[in-house]
């Protein structure tokens, strides 16, 4: 991790109606950590990401992703921003590979660099025997690494990850949670990870902003190795706010 900021949030605000999803908020996320932003369902984690990749406008506030204003500048923002939803959507009679190829299409990759790209991470996410196999024959865990491949592509600097292990048995959540870390560690990659699943983000994450009510709560974002050198844990912090749900 370095001290170069990627991403910036300054009273970063959605309203929707009399309900407000995201409550002024601030917040920067350095070039090459894995920032976690925990919270229960509800929070406004995923509406913060998609006011971040400029598919939707801030009522009020600021965000910036390497510099750029994703509401004025959204084709900037999404050159540099991998985007896995919470739930992934792909071609179902279509194979992994195809699906990929498409995704590489439509970022005007050109052809040759895009199947070699391609071929590279499908075995970099465990699906290199199952690539030419109709997606409606996947299992939910091979979606979520799909959905991975996707996101990279285009090979971007920032990775943003929603759930990323939501309904996925155990063994394949190991499994991601690895992936998620290899990719960050070994490509030098920063990745954005929303989950309300206080273990896993621990287990992974450089620092964590805790999320309640569309607010960071104090102590705002938390470096973990910091939290676990002290012999600590985010278990007192989240059982504060997040006991009995949201």
């Amino acid at each position: 991790m370095t001290d170069r900021v990627i991403v910036t949030m300054r009273g970063l605000t959605k309203r929707y109606g009399e309900l407000v999803a995201v409550d002024h908020l601030d917040l920067d996320i350095y070039e090459g950590e894995v920032f976690g932003l925990l919270g229960p369902n509800g929070a406004g984690k995923t509406t913060t990401i998609l006011m971040l990749l400029g598919l939707t406008e801030p009522s009020e506030g600021t965000v910036r992703v390497a510099g750029h204003d994703p509401t004025r500048e959204p084709l900037a923002v999404k050159r540099l921003a991998g985007y896995l939803p919470d739930n992934v959507g792909f071609y179902e009679d279509m194979t992994g590979r195809e699906n990929l190829r498409y995704t590489a299409r439509l970022n005007r990759l050109p052809p040759a660099p895009a199947e070699e790209r391609i071929a590279a991470l499908l075995d970099s996410v465990g699906l290199g025997g199952d690539a030419d196999r109709p997606v409606r024959e996947y299992s939910r865990g091979m979606r979520q690494r799909l959905g991975l491949a996707d996101a990279l592509v285009k090979d971007p600097r920032l990775l943003i990850l929603d759930e990323p292990t939501l309904g996925i048995d155990p063994e394949g959540v190991r499994e991601v949670l690895a992936l998620i870390v290899r990719l960050a560690r070994e490509e030098k990659r920063t990745v954005l990870i929303s989950s309300h699943l206080l273990h896993q983000i621990q287990e992974i994450c450089d620092r964590v902003g805790i999320f309640v009510r569309g607010r960071l709560v104090d102590p705002g974002p938390i470096s973990v190795p910091e939290l676990v050198a002290r012999g600590q844990s985010l278990d007192h912090i989240y059982l504060q706010y997040f006991q009995g749900g949201d």
